[in-house]
């Protein structure tokens, strides 16, 4: 059995070396497209809805045809029901504009096992550094022909900034504001954890919806915690109770350890681990 998956959205299921993109695709040239990565867990696809709003939302941000979310459906549960139970895998949905001469968009469903190094930060959490991103909370509403909010496939900077965390000897990274408000990871969402109360930065500072981070909040009350989504400075990540790094794959990743500092795990860690894992599994 093959450890990996393509499939078109017509949902037939391809020679994973089979090519997808031609030489002269916008996507591949100029990282013109969007794209979504989701968790199968069980053969079932994690989170799937908020993933299809997303989808459907960056498209049209990007000015992409518009995309029909049930045929997006049809064709990751097929890609699901392929890849099965064997282990967990790795779901990444692509849509790109297309050959730069113009035509249709380009389009398609990816599966492979979760890395070892996510099964690793779940099992250990990870080393995290605060890192400048270059912008003001306030560049949302000052030039929102930037994209913020949408999930592109132009991840370049944020490659980057993994990079030099790498160099630095650091799992990851929390970009910051130039006011040193918190924004996100480059993969991930911030949760910080005061006693029973969960807490994430606004989307309106520019930061990417996350459907994890969604799905947590929306859970959480049956676990005993409260949300908020508010503004937050650098020095609310040291004095909070704990740290965590929310995304659709690695889920609920603990940070131990912010620019050279150590953290504690909250007393409701083993919560966050069972909400976020409920969060997973909910269908609405």
């Amino acid at each position: 059995m093959a450890d990996r998956l393509l499939v078109n959205l017509e949902g037939e299921v391809l020679d994973p070396d089979t090519p997808v993109l031609t030489a002269d695709d916008v996507g591949a040239i100029r990282g013109d497209g969007v794209f979504e990565t989701l968790l199968v867990r069980e053969g079932e696809l994690c989170n799937l809805a908020r993933h299809l709003t997303r989808l459907v939302n960056s498209a049209k941000m990007l000015e992409l045809p518009e995309q029909d979310p049930e045929v997006w459906r049809f064709a990751a549960e097929t890609a699901a029901h392929a890849w099965g139970d064997r282990s967990e895998g790795m779901m990444r949905w692509v849509l790109t504009r297309g050959r730069e001469g113009g035509g249709e968009a380009s389009a398609f469903i990816t599966v492979a096992p979760v890395p070892e190094r996510i099964a690793k930060s779940r099992r250990e959490g990870i080393s995290v550094m605060t890192l400048q991103r270059g912008h003001s909370v306030e560049l949302n509403q000052l030039a929102p022909w930037q994209l913020h909010g949408a999930k592109t496939l132009s991840y370049a900077t944020n490659m980057a900034a993994l990079r030099f965390a790498q160099r630095n000897h650091v799992d990851d990274v929390i970009f910051l504001s130039s006011e040193r408000r918190v924004l996100e990871g480059p993969r991930s969402t911030v949760v910080i954890v005061r006693g029973d109360h969960l807490l994430t930065p606004p989307v309106s500072s520019g930061i990417l919806p996350g459907t994890t981070q969604q799905a947590m909040f929306d859970l959480a009350p049956k676990f005993g915690f409260t949300t908020e989504v508010k503004p937050l400075l650098a020095a609310d990540l040291i004095t909070a109770n704990g740290l965590y790094l929310v995304s659709s794959v690695a889920l609920a990743v603990r940070v131990r350890e912010l620019d050279g500092l150590k953290l504690l795990p909250p007393e409701c860690a083993t919560r966050i681990t069972k909400l976020v894992n409920s969060a997973m599994r909910n269908k609405q």
